[in-house]
């Protein structure tokens, strides 16, 4: 595949060398004396209805007409969203695309709300990567929920589950190598409350993603699924897409798509240091389905699956919570009535 136009472009030296002293010179210090006072998580809150806000008034879709080239891979964070795009771009291009960066083939128009972040990926409107694929198709990355979405018919959507338990550790770890952090109990309660940065409710999001997947053009996938069939995964996402592809070149996505091949191009996924002095974020930390314990008490990941479960009855959906999570010990049939009602 002939290598796209486009080149990411960090933001200059200065500029994140400021980041940096505002990072750990001002807010490191101001969320731990917040959260010592127990008002750390109205900071977080606060944040939120400010990125709802900004989202309503500045979507980065808004005008944005989806066509028969788009295939949106749209994931809550840390859900698997960079396996998934690896998987859906390799088979767009036959399992032979090499790129300097997943962004500068993957648009990511979430992007336009983070700042920094701005021109981190390839433009929405550059159509190179499309044109030169030899299915004619494109993976657009974005974390949104299916409303904030710009919906077609000719578009193809790829929504992929994870255990919240699992996306919650996750996130903490990866986040808190960036960013200053609450403890740990704090960013459970926000988590659980739905007031997750700019992500918010793990819950909303996923039962968005599953009333929608009845849609011909709607492929839902569970993380966990994923994790025990990979080549499985290839070829239903294959035959979603109607990738016209040979075993040779399934065999080539399927080693590309694969946890260790990925975490040797780490790199190719990460964000951009954005205070220099920083240890580089690894995008592939561990890529587990179960690994919950790292964070979460056996009691707390009791408490956090009644609570999403009762969450999502609360929203009115019917998503087998089981098919996509693992249940903690402990929760019977009684139980989950009792927590759900």
């Amino acid at each position: 595949m002939p290598k796209a136009a486009f080149t990411r472009r960090p933001p200059p030296l200065p500029a994140r060398f400021a980041m940096g002293v505002m990072i750990d010179g001002f807010m490191r210090p101001m969320v731990r004396v917040m959260d010592k006072f127990g008002r750390a998580d109205r900071m977080f809150q606060g944040m939120r209805k400010r990125q709802i806000k900004q989202l309503a008034e500045n979507n980065p879709f808004k005008g944005y007409i989806p066509t028969e080239h788009d295939v949106f891979v749209a994931v809550y964070i840390k859900s698997g969203t960079n396996w998934t795009m690896q998987i859906a771009h390799q088979l767009l291009t036959h399992g032979k695309s090499e790129y300097e960066h997943i962004h500068s083939v993957v648009p990511w128009p979430d992007t336009k709300l983070m700042g920094l972040l701005r021109g981190y990926a390839i433009p929405l409107e550059d159509d190179s990567v499309w044109r030169a694929s030899p299915e004619q198709k494109r993976v657009i990355k974005t974390h949104f929920g299916w409303d904030d979405l710009p919906h077609s018919d000719k578009a193809r959507y790829i929504f992929v589950i994870r255990d919240p338990k699992d996306v919650f550790v996750s996130s903490y770890f990866f986040f808190g190598n960036q960013f200053p952090l609450p403890s740990v109990d704090t960013w459970y309660k926000l988590f659980c409350a739905g007031d997750f940065m700019m992500f918010g409710s793990w819950a909303k999001s996923a039962a968005g993603y599953w009333a929608q997947r009845n849609r011909p053009n709607v492929l839902l996938l569970s993380f966990k699924a994923m994790k025990k069939d990979l080549p499985g995964t290839v070829r239903k996402m294959a035959d979603f897409l109607e990738v016209k592809a040979t075993e040779e070149d399934l065999r080539r996505v399927c080693e590309k798509s694969s946890f260790e091949y990925m975490k040797r191009i780490d790199d190719k996924f990460g964000v951009w240091k954005m205070v220099p002095w920083s240890t580089p974020t690894s995008m592939m930390r561990k890529g587990t389905q179960g690994g919950s314990s790292e964070l979460l008490s056996p009691e707390r990941q009791r408490e956090m699956d009644l609570h999403f479960m009762a969450e999502l009855k609360r929203l009115g959906s019917d998503l087998p919570y089981e098919e996509f999570c693992d249940l903690s010990p402990g929760i019977d049939d009684r139980t989950r009535r009792a927590g759900a009602a």
